[in-house]
């Protein structure tokens, strides 16, 4: 590789419902990085000036210029026009429920650089596939678990997108006629799992007189929303209604999880995101235990691990579909 080539960098960004992570890889490694909260808007040119902003102070800490830039690779929840750089029904991000062209204007302003988008689980499948826990596997199922529930399929080491919506675990059904999902629909493992369901739940099952210190812990840690760090928090402190809704979640995971296995097979389910990584193991060992019981073959049940990346694998999965 000539020295020109080896001056290039690669921006990865994960954008999420509640935070968006940028790191700068160069030769392989994390060299710079920047962590923002989403704004909640509600406008979708607001995220995107976000994601730039993070781009560029992630340069800043690399020392690298914004012509040193080779590619940008970008993770966004809700269905992906790859080709066109289209992100649409991406109901957790203020502003990207209708389509948004953010390959494109990303591309634009940063001179026109070439920019890669996925959804952002399969890319931060793909960086702990390659670069993580999942170094070891050629067919896996990643499960993010944080604001919503996503997944994204490895087959045969390769990333499986379908036609742009393959891997919407969270959207499997496990109760018929169950709690409404953000979706629309009823009984998805995501109306059970995901951070935002979750707290609805919460919100209502106080309104019906229930105790808990859930929000309480909110206030204290100045958090807009009940984040995993706060839900991890609280059940460290033996509240109830958190006890409750943890249990509920690892519950629909698990049946979520276990059909999907008997339809592929996986060798390895790795379990992230938000909720994933900060509650780790107990809460993983418990989705595999619950798993067994649905398992077609459990005795060959696939190994049930956490990410090595943890909160950087959906940009280090960003930076390596862009070529880093």
């Amino acid at each position: 590789m000539n020295e020109s080539a080896n001056s290039k960098v690669t921006a990865g960004v994960d954008l999420g419902g509640t935070k968006i992570q940028t790191v700068i890889l160069r030769n392989r490694k994390v060299v710079g990085g920047c962590r923002e909260l989403t704004p909640q808007t509600g406008v979708a040119g607001d995220v995107i000036q976000a994601m730039l902003d993070t781009i560029r102070a992630s340069l800043a800490e690399a020392s690298a210029a914004e012509s040193e830039i080779g590619g940008v690779g970008i993770g966004t929840p809700g269905e992906v026009d790859s080709k066109a750089g289209v992100v649409s029904l991406a109901a957790n991000v203020p502003g990207f429920s209708d389509p948004v062209a953010v390959g494109p204007i990303v591309s634009e302003a940063l001179g026109d650089v070439s920019v890669s988008v996925d959804n952002d689980v399969s890319v931060g499948v793909l960086g702990d596939a390659r670069r993580g826990a999942g170094r070891p596997y050629k067919n896996l199922l990643g499960v993010w678990v944080g604001t919503g529930v996503g997944g994204g399929l490895m087959i045969d080491g390769k990333l499986h997108d379908g036609r742009g919506a393959a891997g919407e675990i969270g959207h499997m059904i496990v109760k018929p006629e169950g709690r409404r999902c953000g979706c629309g629909r009823r009984g998805c493992v995501e109306a059970y799992s995901g951070r935002a369901a979750m707290e609805r739940h919460a919100q209502n099952l106080m309104k019906r007189g229930r105790k808990t210190n859930l929000f309480k812990i909110m206030k204290r840690r100045k958090r807009e929303h009940l984040s995993s760090g706060v839900y991890a928090h609280a059940l460290e402190s033996g509240d109830p209604m958190t006890i409750k809704l943890i249990e509920q979640a690892s519950w629909a995971l698990a049946l979520g999880i276990a059909s999907a296995q008997n339809l592929m097979d996986f060798e390895a389910v790795i379990v992230g995101g938000g909720l994933g990584d900060r509650l780790g193991k107990p809460f993983i060992d418990s989705i595999a235990e619950q798993m067994r019981p649905h398992l077609f073959a459990p005795d060959d049940a696939p190994a049930v691990i956490g990410t090595e990346l943890q909160d950087l694998s959906g940009a280090v999965g960003a930076a390596v579909l862009a070529g880093g």
